[in-house]
Formats: C-alpha cells, structure tokens, sequence
C-alpha cells in the first residue's frame, strides 16, 4: 500500500486514487489546478451560462438549487443569489437523522436569502425498510439519504421544468482527482449510480425479502432519459467555476448570516455534516470498517492541500480522532427497531479483510492499520502549511435557542424558538 507524499490518502481510496512515480496522489495534482487557472474567466464563464437559463418572464425559477441544513448550502445560495442575481428554487431532501443545529440552519438559509423552498419527506417505514435492505446489502445506512439527496433536485427540475441545477463540490474532483477541473463535468446518472450509490438503483431495491414495495422506492427513483432530454436538464457543479475552499466559505457564511456550527466526536471539523446524528459518527465508523479510515482523513487532506494545516499536524489530528468514541449511536438502532448486537453482527458481514481479521478467540485484530502506518511513514516532500494550532481557530458558535432541542432524531422541526 501506498501513501501520498504530500497528502495522507492511501492507494486503496475507495473512489480509486492514483499515485505517480513521484509518489504523488491525483488528487494533489488536480489540487495543483486550482493555482494555475484564471478564476476571473471561469466567473465569466459561469455568468454566462446563468443568464442562458435566467428565466426572461419572470414567471418560472432560474435554477433549481439543493440544500441542507449543514455544508456548503450557505454558500452556494449566497452565490447564485447576491452575487449572480438569479432566481433559485431551494429544494431538500428530509434525512430522518437531523439535528436541532441542523433544522435551525435551515430555518435560517430560508429566511436570510427569502427563497422558496421545496422539502421532501419521504414515509418513515419506508424510509426504515430501505434502510434495513441497503444496511443488509451494502453495510450502509445513508444509502437513502444519497439516493434521495442526489434525485430530488431532479424530480423537481422535471417536474416544473427547470432545466439548470446547480450543485456545490464534485467529490470525484476534490478528493481524487478522478476529473480535473478543465473537464467541467457535470452531474450524470452514471457517476450517482456507480459512485454515490455503490452501484445500487432504487429499482434494485424492490424485494419480497426485504419488504420493500415499488410505492417504496418511487420518491427515489431518477427522472428517464426522455423526460431529462424534454426539459434539457442539467447539473453544473461551483467548484468547476469558483475556487473552492470550504473551511474559508464557511467562516464568510457564518460572519454575513449567522451559519451556527457544532462540534463533532470523530473530526476537527465543526463546519460539514453538523445536521446530522449519523454522518461522523455511525456512518462514520463503518467508514472505517469497510475502508480503513474515517472522514477526519478527508478533512485533514483537504486542509493540507489548501494550506490550512501541514502534513504532520494533520497525521496528530487523524490520530486523535480516528479512535474517538460513537456518539448518540442508541437512537439510530431504537429509530430502525434493532438492537446493537444486531447491527454489528451485520455490519461485520461488511468489514474489508485488508484490515481486519479474527483472532483465535474470535475477536476482531486489524490486519493493516492505516493510521499507524501513517505515523511510520516519513515522506521526502509534504505541504508547508500552516501549523496544528491553527486548526483550534476552526470557529465554534454559541448556540441559538430552539424548541427542538431534544437529543433524538427531528423528522419534522421548526428550526426556532
């Protein structure tokens, strides 16, 4: 197994990474675009092609734009809106897992940039029953929340004819490199199902196993090719066009509209995935047993790239979080109706023999310890960032009040006092 030399990913990235003869990763050489390319003209480019779809009535939506209540949402709808002028419609898709920071975040985008906004809140048993099925399948218990947050949009520029939707960061390009940013690729069906999906439609779903009805799976289902072609639908992604660093596009939301921030038990970061329960704490620590990290090794790269912090602070901060304890992981087992016992005997079925293996006792032993290895390793090469105390500056706000502060899931919130 292979290390980046600047970075921390590992050769066996679950999105396919490549390291070069000079030990370096493709997606610290796609990085490297984001100094060398004219962001004045790609802002042209993008003004360009917003006003072939602003709408000359005025009587339909510009664009369609998702949202939650956490991530970059703030930021791409400050964008779209105050500085290109359109129109969006917000839509979102309802993940069962919310947090009251979350809800209240949302409440807040409404309000603050005085947009429409579409929610979808999908039947909770069917919610659960595709939850049981993709966590049996797949080990996973945000299938939905992917399927359903990447189809929405979709089903609704369909719907009320919509054509352009505008997404934040291509995952594919930001981590890996799996595109450079002069491909300006944009949103397809094949890339949500093989990458997003884990080659799992919502179609593939139905089962008299599982329980699972087509009335199930239909919120879920995307838009044909017919219907996409009849609308000329289209998904266009910021960081093509915008030089994207999340940690500073933050900090600018959370001084002009009040973004409030959380911290989390498994990363430095209290920025991303803070609207929900699950994100980086469950899902998180499957993410380990499937692949040998969890997300604070995202985030530590990204930062590291970006110059935030360097490469050695950035091992110290995925150390000490790789480990950290699950937080709140009772409520996911009393939402599904199972036991701990349960979900980990299914769970195992699903942990990658590259790093883990029983002993003679029937205990789990990691076979490969990626973490440590990362401690051992010396590279020749790495980023001049800045150093680990930086990462203390990530800015942790007070919190608003809000009726529905309860420390359980909130289907439906108000997001206020």
């Amino acid at each position: 197994m292979q290390f980046c030399k600047r970075c921390l990913y590992p050769s066996v990235h679950p999105l396919n990474i490549v390291i070069d003869e000079e030990g370096i990763c493709s997606g610290c050489r796609v990085h490297d675009e984001k100094n060398t390319i004219d962001w004045q003209e790609r802002s042209k480019r993008l003004k360009t092609i917003l006003s072939d779809y602003r709408s000359n009535s005025g009587l339909n939506y510009d664009c369609i734009i998702p949202v939650s209540g956490a991530r970059d949402s703030f930021f791409i709808v400050h964008t779209i809106k105050n500085v290109y002028g359109m129109n969006p419609l917000l839509v979102t898709y309802n993940k069962h897992y919310n947090t009251a920071v979350g809800y209240k975040n949302l409440a807040r985008l409404r309000t603050v940039f005085d947009c429409d906004i579409l929610t979808l809140t999908v039947n909770p048993q069917a919610v659960k029953a595709i939850t049981r099925a993709t966590l049996r399948r797949l080990g996973s218990i945000y299938w939905h929340c992917i399927a359903g947050q990447t189809v929405f949009p979709v089903q609704i520029a369909v719907k009320f004819k919509i054509p352009l939707i505008i997404w934040g960061a291509h995952q594919g390009i930001d981590q890996v490199g799996m595109f450079s940013h002069l491909d300006e690729v944009e949103m397809t069906r094949k890339y949500r199902k093989e990458h997003d999906l884990m080659g799992l439609e919502a179609e593939d779903l139905i089962s008299d196993f599982d329980n699972i009805k087509y009335e199930y799976i239909s919120p879920y289902i995307y838009p044909d090719n017919i219907e996409l072609e009849q609308v000329g639908v289209r998904g266009i992604y910021l960081n093509n066009f915008i030089r994207w660093d999340s940690r500073i596009q933050h900090e600018e939301m959370i001084s002009l509209y009040g973004y409030e921030t959380s911290l989390l038990s498994r990363t430095f970061d209290y920025y991303n995935d803070i609207d929900c329960w699950n994100y980086s704490n469950l899902h998180d620590y499957i993410k380990v047993l499937k692949h040998g990290y969890g997300k604070v090794l995202d985030h530590a790269v990204r930062d590291i790239r970006l110059g935030h912090l360097s490469r050695e602070s950035g091992i110290k901060l995925v150390t000490k979080y790789s480990n950290a304890k699950l937080s709140k992981s009772s409520l996911f087992f009393e939402w599904l109706g199972i036991n701990q016992n349960s979900f980990e005997y299914i769970i195992d079925q699903h942990r990658n023999p590259l790093f883990w293996h029983r002993d003679s006792d029937w205990d789990w032993q990691t076979s490969f310890d990626i973490i440590k290895t990362l401690n051992d390793f010396s590279p020749n090469t790495h980023y001049e960032g800045n150093d680990e105390s930086t990462i203390n500056e990530f800015i942790l706000t007070d919190k608003m009040p809000t009726s529905d502060e309860t420390n359980k899931y909130i289907i439906i919130g108000k997001g206020c006092s």
